[in-house]
C-alpha cells in the first residue's frame, strides 16, 4: 500500500464518520477507550495491510480524529481497531461480512467498509411532499413482502424485489411506503447478553432470529443482506428504491430504532443523515428517541416525523409532526367488535385530526394481530415464538365470530369478510392518515401470532396466493382507499369544527343517532351516523365535494336509521352497504342505486352504509330550517 502522510495540525472539523476526497482522509471515532487505530485491506478477507495509529492529542473528549494525505486503490477497505479489537466503524456507510441472512458465520467476520464510496445519479430527484392530509401509508418488512415463494420474484427478500413491486403498490392506491428497520443491524440472536466476550471469544448464536430489526446497530448503512447478487450494492439499491417510488409519485419513509443509549446528538445526525443521503420523505422514531431535539430541528423542518408523542414541540401547519400510536387501533376494534360505551371514542377517532399536527391511524400493524387474524382469533398463539406463549400482548380487542382459527364454514366466512369490510371503511373514512398493514389488503394471516418478531418463515412473510383466493378484499381495500382520495370531505386538512362557520345551511360534520340530529350516548348504543357537508371539501377543479351520510350499526342486531333530507336537489343514493355480500359491499363510482326510502334505511347488524346525495330533477323540497342545528356536537 502507499505511504501517507498524518496531517498532525488539521484543525478543519470533519462529522462523525468517515470523510475522504482525492488526497485525504478523515476520521472521527466515537467507542474506544484507551487507543484506537484506522485499518486498511486491500482485500474484503486476509491480514491487514496498513494501520494508522490515532495520536491521543488529537481526541475530543470521547472523539478520536484522524486525518491523513495519501492515495490507495478505490476497492480499499477499513475498519477500527479500538483498544485490542477490530471492529467496523460504528458510522460505516456500507459493510462486507453479513451479506448473507441469518448466517452464524457473520459473527466471524470483521465488518468492514469502503474507503471510498460509490457514486449515484439521483437524476434530479425531489422530496414529494404530499400533505399528511392527501397521504395513505402501506406499512412492510423488506425481506417479508417479497420472499415467500409466491411472490414470483427472482431476488426476493431484497430492496431489488420491492422496487419491483412498486406497480402492485401504486395500482392499491396509497402514496406512501414505510419500512422497518433497513439499517444494518445483526439479525443472529446470541448468547452474549449480560456477558461480555474476551478479545478472542465469539458470541454463540441461539438459532434464533431477530426478524424485525429492533436492536441497536449501524445505522448509518442501509442492510446489506437485503441487497441482491453476488456482489452485494445495498447503498445502490436502496437509492434506487427511493427514487423509483418518487417516479411513481410515492414516498419512502424508513423505521430507525433507539434503545436510549445513543447519544441525542447522535440520534440527529443519524436521522439528517438518512434524509439527506437517502432522500427518504419520513422518518418513524422507535424506542427512545430525543423527539423534543429532533421536531425543533430546522434541517428537518419539511420531513414527516412520525413518533407515539411531541410533548413539548409546537406544530406547525403542515403537520410534519405526526402522532403514531395504537389510540386509534384501541377504540376502534372495541367499536368493530361491538363493546359497550363506545360512542363518544368513537365519535373522537372518527374525526381527529388536530391542529398543527399529523395522525397516523391504523387497525392492524406489525406488533398485534393482522387484520385477518383480527376476527379470526380471540387470543393470542405465539407458541411458536418458544416462550411458551407469555410473549406479545394480551390485549388484542378481537373477535373470531364464533370459531378460532382459520375455517372453511362459508357462513363464517361471511361474517369475518363482512368485519373486514367495516375495519376497511372505520380506517379510510377516519380524518387523519390512514396506514395498512401490507397482506391486509388480501386477508394475510399469521395464525393468530401477535408477536411474530422472530418468525423468519411462511408464518411472517406475505402469502400472494391469496391475492387471488381473496380477490374480493382486494377489490373492496382498492375500492375504500381511492372513494377517500375522491373526496376530500372524508380527509380534511384539520379537524372538523362540527359547526357551520361557511354559513351555508350544515356544519362541515355533524353525529347523529338513530334519528336525525338526535346523537346518543348511552352506554349500550351501538349506532352512529354522521353527516359530511361537501361544501367543506373542495376537489382539485375547485368543485365542493358531495353530501355523504354514514350509518354505523356495529350491534349485532339490524337498526333503523331517520338519514336527514339532504340538500335541494339531491337524494340519497346507496355507495356503501357492507353487509351486502353478493356485491362485496359497495356499488362502482356512477352506479350507485337510489334509496328507495330517503327517510328511512335499515341498516343490517354489523354493517356500515354510506349514502352520497346525488343530483336528482325531482327533488324540489328544501330541509326545513329547524332540523339543521339542532344536537350538534361543539
Amino acid at each position: 500500500m502507499e505511504q501517507y502522510r498524518r496531517l498532525t495540525e488539521e484543525t478543519q472539523r470533519y462529522p462523525i464518520g468517515l470523510t475522504t476526497t482525492d488526497k485525504k482522509l478523515h476520521i472521527s471515532v466515537i467507542g474506544a477507550k484507551e487507543t484506537c487505530s484506522l485499518v486498511l485491506f486491500q482485500q474484503e478477507s486476509g491480514e491487514p495491510d496498513l494501520k494508522i495509529p490515532m495520536d491521543p492529542a488529537a481526541r475530543e473528549g470521547d472523539v478520536w480524529n484522524l486525518t491523513v494525505e495519501g492515495r490507495w486503490p478505490r476497492k480499499t477497505m477499513y475498519c477500527l481497531e479500538m483498544d485490542g479489537v477490530l471492529k467496523g466503524d460504528p458510522c460505516g456507510r456500507q459493510f462486507a461480512g453479513w451479506e448473507r441472512w441469518g448466517d452464524p458465520k457473520n459473527l466471524e467476520h470483521v465488518m468492514k467498509s469502503p474507503l471510498y464510496p460509490e457514486i449515484f445519479d439521483w437524476e434530479g430527484d425531489k422530496p414529494l411532499r404530499i400533505p399528511m392530509h392527501e397521504s395513505i401509508i402501506y406499512r412492510c418488512h423488506v425481506r417479508g413482502m417479497t420472499c415467500h415463494k409466491s411472490s414470483g420474484l427472482r431476488n426476493k427478500g431484497t430492496f431489488r424485489a420491492l422496487t419491483e413491486k412498486i406497480p402492485y403498490i401504486k395500482e392499491l392506491g396509497v402514496t406512501a411506503v414505510e419500512l422497518m428497520p433497513v439499517n444494518e443491524f445483526q439479525e443472529i440472536v446470541t448468547q452474549e447478553t449480560g456477558w461480555t466476550p474476551k478479545a478472542d471469544q465469539k458470541p454463540k448464536a441461539t438459532g434464533r432470529l431477530n426478524y424485525w430489526g429492533y436492536t441497536t446497530g449501524y445505522y448509518y448503512a442501509p442492510k446489506a443482506s437485503y441487497s441482491s447478487g453476488q456482489k452485494k450494492r445495498p447503498v445502490q439499491e436502496m437509492k434506487t428504491l427511493v427514487k423509483e417510488l418518487h417516479r411513481q409519485g410515492m414516498e419512502l419513509i424508513i423505521e430507525l430504532y433507539f434503545s436510549g443509549k445513543e447519544s441525542p446528538a447522535m440520534v440527529l445526525d443519524i436521522v439528517r443523515f438518512w434524509v439527506k443521503e437517502y432522500h427518504v420523505d419520513g422518518i418513524h422514531l422507535v424506542g427512545y428517541a430525543p423527539t423534543e431535539l429532533i421536531g425543533k430541528d430546522p434541517y428537518l423542518r419539511h420531513t414527516k416525523l412520525f413518533a407515539t408523542s411531541w410533548s413539548g414541540v409546537e406544530g406547525s401547519k403542515d403537520k410534519h409532526l405526526s402522532e403514531y400510536n395504537d389510540g386509534f387501533l384501541t377504540d376502534m376494534r372495541r367499536v368493530l367488535k361491538g363493546d359497550e360505551d363506545q360512542m363518544r371514542p368513537f365519535i373522537y377517532r372518527v374525526g381527529h385530526n388536530p391542529k398543527g399536527y399529523g395522525v397516523v391511524n391504523y387497525m392492524a400493524h406489525t406488533n398485534g394481530f393482522t387484520m385477518m387474524d383480527m376476527v379470526s382469533y380471540d387470543r393470542k398463539h405465539n407458541e411458536d415464538n418458544g416462550e411458551g406463549n407469555r410473549d406479545g400482548s394480551d390485549y388484542n380487542y378481537s373477535w373470531n365470530c364464533g370459531l378460532e382459527g382459520i375455517s372453511k364454514k362459508k357462513k363464517l366466512m361471511e361474517i369475518r369478510l363482512n368485519q373486514i369490510r367495516n375495519a376497511m371503511t372505520l380506517l379510510f373514512l377516519s380524518q387523519g392518515t390512514p396506514l395498512l398493514l401490507a397482506g391486509d389488503e388480501f386477508g394475510n394471516s399469521k395464525s393468530g401470532n401477535n408477536n411474530a418478531y422472530c418468525q423468519d418463515n411462511e408464518l411472517s412473510w406475505i402469502n400472494w396466493n391469496q391475492l387471488r383466493t381473496n380477490k374480493d378484499i382486494w377489490d373492496f381495500a382498492t375500492f375504500i382507499i381511492n372513494f377517500r382520495k375522491e373526496h376530500p370531505i372524508f380527509h380534511m386538512e384539520e379537524e372538523p369544527l362540527n359547526m357551520d362557520y361557511l354559513a351555508c345551511g350544515h356544519p362541515d360534520v355533524s353525529f347523529h343517532g338513530e334519528k336525525a340530529w338526535r346523537p346518543e350516548y348511552e352506554n349500550f348504543r351501538r349506532q352512529l351516523g354522521v353527516l359530511y357537508c361537501g361544501e367543506y371539501g373542495k376537489k382539485e377543479d375547485g368543485a365542493p365535494d358531495d353530501y355523504f351520510y354514514v350509518m354505523y350499526n356495529m350491534h349485532w342486531e339490524p337498526h333503523e336509521f331517520g338519514p336527514p333530507r339532504p340538500p335541494k336537489g339531491r337524494r340519497w343514493h346507496v355507495a356503501v352497504d357492507t353487509s351486502l355480500s353478493q356485491i362485496n359491499g359497495y356499488y362502482p363510482p356512477g352506479e350507485e342505486p337510489i334509496a328507495q326510502d330517503q327517510r328511512r334505511y335499515l341498516v343490517n347488524g354489523r354493517s356500515v352504509v354510506v349514502l352520497i346525495g346525488k343530483a336528482h330533477e325531482a327533488e324540489k323540497e328544501e330541509t326545513p330550517c329547524q332540523e339543521k342545528n339542532v344536537g350538534l356536537i361543539k
